[in-house]
């Protein structure tokens, strides 16, 4: 399980990769949905690393 969340952490780490730049090269409404991705990014990233050192964090 832990492979399935370190896979999670680094693809919250290549969502942000691809969402920066799109965020501030693309026109006003695709920019909302490269800065959304970016926050997924991190979210997922932040997830990830909680469970790779936590797996059971959520668990009672």
């Amino acid at each position: 399980m832990a492979m399935v969340y370190l896979a999670l952490a680094l693809f919250g780490v290549a969502l942000i990769g691809c969402g920066l730049p799109s965020a501030h090269r693309l026109r006003s409404p695709l920019n909302i949905v490269a800065a959304a991705a970016v926050l997924a990014g991190v979210l997922l990233a932040l997830l990830g690393t909680l469970l790779v050192v936590a797996p059971h964090f959520f668990q009672g």
